[in-house]
């Protein structure tokens, strides 16, 4: 049994804020490039580099990647060979806060989602997965709400094609447009339960943009890219640098598909303690 005080996890926290914050994933920035490089259509291509010099300036400057800093979502594989001394709530959101305000990053949270009141620092999203080992990962994800309010949730029949499974995936990305400002990579999550299926689509998102990719990711990929959309919606071949698909057992009854979009700041960093 290995013992980790809890003071270890808001002290990495707060590090993975800055880090997710200000210096756009190695992975995500080297899409962009290809994308830039690839591109043939001149609006597409002064936007990718706008994106680009974008992440450049912050990453020198040490300032928010975008405006938007997110909702701070935080996955936690926990091993279950660890003995953790204190709240591990406690301490994430006390990462959380610190990060923030050490490094300026704006709160975006309402205390209240109809009153839209704000008090202080609300508690972060928590994902724990008890794993084997006596590890504890941290992975910091802090998800804008311009493409966040593009997921889409679909309960499909059992008997649903695959045809229409993909159909609906494009079509969420059809409808998101330009509004979530693409390049996009896609997360979808297959499987599982309502509730669950969302989780697996945002969880997508951690993917390396380089991993394999199944036919199914290419396939949606291409269709996706075929749109035309292309980046912040003025035309171009790259609508989104990737699609990410992970799959879970579900009920002989039900079929949930949801999808969850990432902006072109996928904005994410991890640590194993």
């Amino acid at each position: 049994m290995r013992k980790i005080n809890v003071s270890q996890i808001s002290g990495a926290v707060a590090g993975l804020v800055k880090q997710a914050s200000f210096f756009l994933r190695a992975d995500v920035l080297s899409a962009l490039r290809r994308a830039f490089l690839e591109e043939r259509n001149s609006r597409a291509k002064k936007i990718l580099k706008a994106v680009l010099d974008n992440a450049a300036c912050a990453r020198k400057e040490k300032l928010a990647i975008c405006q938007d800093t997110g909702f701070p979502i935080v996955f936690i594989d926990l091993g279950q060979d660890v003995f953790l001394k204190g709240s591990l709530e406690k301490a994430v959101n006390k990462g959380i806060e610190e990060g923030y305000k050490r490094n300026s990053l704006r709160n975006s949270i309402v205390a209240h989602p109809l009153d839209r009141k704000g008090s202080g620092f609300s508690p972060c999203l928590i994902h724990t997965h008890i794993v084997k080992g006596d590890k504890v990962k941290i992975t910091f994800l802090p998800k804008g709400f311009g493409c966040e309010n593009k997921s889409r949730l679909q309960m499909f029949k059992p008997t649903a094609s695959l045809a229409e499974i993909k159909d609906f995936i494009v079509g969420a990305v059809k409808d998101a447009g330009p509004d979530a400002c693409p390049p996009y990579v896609v997360g979808v999550g297959i499987g599982g339960t309502a509730d669950y299926s969302a989780v697996l689509a945002k969880k997508a998102l951690l993917r390396r943009v380089s991993s394999k990719k199944s036919k199914l990711e290419n396939d949606l990929l291409n269709a996706i890219n075929k749109t035309g959309i292309g980046p912040m919606g003025l035309g171009g071949r790259c609508t989104a640098l990737a699609v990410h698909v992970e799959i879970y057992p579900t009920h002989i009854a039900g079929l949930p598909v949801s999808v969850n979009i990432s902006c072109h700041a996928l904005r994410s960093a991890s640590i194993v303690l």
